[in-house]
């Protein structure tokens, strides 16, 4: 899946070995709802549109790496998304908390020792979940098209040819990267917490999850301000160190389909500039392209 600013596109290959790709019209937030150009609300925004995306980019690649006859609908999307994210809230928000409730409890009671040991323990929960799911070989296949993107946006941003020798050169780590999110969400969530600990445990558990659209409203500020002022970079950093895990090396073929998914998402002058660049993958260039869908 690729993100341009007027447009987003996802890209598979079907198991005709031939690569689709399709293009959605969608202008940038900021141009379609006032809100989202409110510091500290426009994290929001985006977070919710990523998720919906996200999810809209699987079903419709499931369908064409899959049966056509059986494919997946909106509300069948619609169940996922709202297990998944209540999974999250227990595994990473609510779990955590009783844990370290727990765990002072055993130590001596103290309010700011339980806030330590949660986000202690988020972390490690994070780190731990996706390292242990990464050990799926579906999901290293996952994590090689992670790579694959991610080289290829490298080898378009410093202007080289999208051919796969020069987009293999590239490292599969990118600094905006939505794993720097998760890891900035930890961490502001951390000193967030620290607020509520003088609170009673069962308040803190309720504010956690009520303080949810504020963490991560402050994360996307903290990222786009790390990714312009050199003395934030060090908040980007536990991120890139994450994306060991959650990026591979992918192979040529897998290079293919981030080339096509990121020709689907440019708008045609910007297609003929990679192309004047000189070669570009000819499996992309082959691929069905269907860059008519304004639905957002």
């Amino acid at each position: 899946m690729m993100r341009a600013p007027d447009a987003w596109a996802v890209a598979v290959r079907r198991p005709d070995d031939i690569i689709e790709a399709k293009r959605h019209v969608l202008p940038a937030l900021s141009s379609r709802n006032r809100l989202a150009k409110v510091p500290f609300l426009r994290g929001i925004f985006v977070l919710i549109e990523s998720l919906t995306l996200g999810f809209r980019a699987l079903s419709w690649s499931a369908e064409k790496a899959g049966d056509d006859e059986d494919p997946i609908g909106r509300r069948e999307v619609v169940i996922t998304m709202v297990i998944a994210i209540g999974a999250a809230l227990a595994i990473f928000v609510i779990g955590p908390a009783f844990a370290a409730h727990w765990l002072k409890e055993l130590v001596g009671g103290n309010s700011l020792l339980f806030v330590v040991l949660d986000g202690l323990l988020r972390i490690f929960l994070i780190v731990g979940y996706i390292w242990l799911v990464g050990r799926n070989p579906d999901i290293q296949r996952v994590f090689q098209y992670h790579g694959a993107e991610h080289k290829t946006i490298h080898a378009y941003e410093n202007g080289d040819p999208l051919d796969i020798s020069h987009i293999q050169e590239y490292s599969p780590r990118h600094p905006r990267c939505g794993t720097s999110f998760i890891i900035i969400v930890a961490m502001v969530a951390f000193v967030v917490f620290l607020t509520l600990a003088p609170l009673p445990f069962a308040v803190q558990v309720i504010a956690r999850v009520a303080l949810i659209p504020v963490i991560a409203g402050v994360s996307y500020e903290v990222l786009r301000a790390a990714a312009g002022k050199p003395w934030l970079a060090w908040a980007s950093r536990p991120g890139m160190w994450i994306q060991a895990i959650t990026t591979k090396e992918p192979e040529d073929d897998m290079v293919e389909v981030a080339v096509a998914s990121l020709l689907a998402a440019l708008e045609p002058d910007a297609v003929e500039e990679v192309k004047e660049r000189g070669e570009v993958a000819p499996a992309a260039l082959a691929a069905e392209y269907d860059l008519g869908s304004n639905d957002g």
